[in-house]
């Protein structure tokens, strides 16, 4: 079995703690806890092994090697695990890297994921603000119960702050999950100004759960990972789970108009159904809002983070 040790406490938030990457430089011993993203196992020219590695916190990525001890030390930890480290940084072609005496995996459940886990820019306050306006905004009585119910005060309202949107695609850090359930609600109250026939209070109730299903969908460690239920069913399914209980009150149409906005919002195929009659294979204009709407704030998301221009 791997060697683990148990990490300490991590710094107060906001505060830069020992050993982070962001603050490191060349010629410095250092020991901290970090996330390996990556680890291969490779040979020199020489023929002699060692291990490349990539460590991560939120405030960098530095690249390390380990030269000594590799079968040793390699058998203790595993890419995607948090580790403890210690070692000493230097220059190599003009990048900061570090040469690693020592390398242990943390036991689960010993550090706090927001340590090594990417996180919105934009303050949880600033959001929460935006969410509870973006609520008001669903005047009809039922529809607003249902997202007060799972957004403010449910099992999942702290999960739905804390997740990401995606893993490694658009909005993949902590709290990009209610950034970008804040972007399309915000998207909706422009585009109902502009196309009054629409139902804004479905279109906004189906924005803000559109991707409720997300709370249930990860994991986190030292990286995001899927939960067994986030693999096998993805969150289109798992939101309507969270969904169906809670909207049994509200009159069926009404209720069946909300699901089907939310399951198709990725696009009409992703539900498995066509709508008689439909040329755009939507069952309503407002899911089809909310397919485009979603796929705007995604998209643009995306290509201003990943440079996909």
């Amino acid at each position: 079995m791997a060697d683990a040790i148990t990490a300490p406490g991590g710094s107060a938030a906001g505060e830069a703690r020992p050993g982070a990457i962001g603050t490191l430089r060349a010629g410095q011993r250092f020991e901290g806890r970090y996330a390996c993203a990556h680890k291969d196992r490779l040979t020199a020219r020489n023929g002699s092994l060692y291990l490349a590695l990539e460590l991560r916190d939120r405030t960098g990525v530095l690249p390390a090697r380990v030269f000594r001890d590799v079968d040793r030390i390699g058998l203790r930890f595993e890419a995607g695990d948090a580790v403890w480290v210690r070692g000493r940084t230097e220059r190599f072609r003009g990048e900061l890297v570090a040469e690693l005496e020592d390398v242990r995996r943390l036991e689960p459940g010993s550090f706090d994921p927001a340590e090594f886990l990417p996180a919105a820019y934009r303050s949880n306050e600033e959001l929460e603000g935006f969410l509870e306006h973006l609520i008001r905004e669903v005047h009809d009585p039922g529809l607003r119960s249902v997202v007060e119910r799972l957004l403010l005060d449910g099992p999942v309202a702290a999960e739905f702050r804390r997740a990401p949107c995606t893993r490694a695609g658009h909005h993949a850090y902590l709290g990009g999950l209610l950034e970008h359930t804040v972007a399309v609600g915000t998207l909706v109250l422009e585009v109902c100004q502009l196309h009054p026939r629409l139902n804004s209070d479905l279109l906004m109730a189906a924005a803000l759960l559109h991707d409720v299903g997300k709370t249930r969908e990860f994991t986190y460690g030292a990286e995001f990972g899927l939960t067994e239920e986030g693999q096998l069913l993805g969150h289109l399914a798992l939101g309507a789970n969270l969904i169906s209980p809670v909207a049994e009150g509200l009159p069926a149409e009404q209720r069946v108009a909300l699901l089907h906005c939310v399951l198709s919002h990725h696009g009409p195929e992703a539900t498995g159904n066509r709508p008689r009659g439909s040329a755009s294979g939507f069952g309503s204009p407002e899911a089809l809002a909310l397919y485009r709407l979603n796929a705007l704030d995604a998209s643009v998301k995306g290509a201003l983070e990943q440079g996909r221009l």
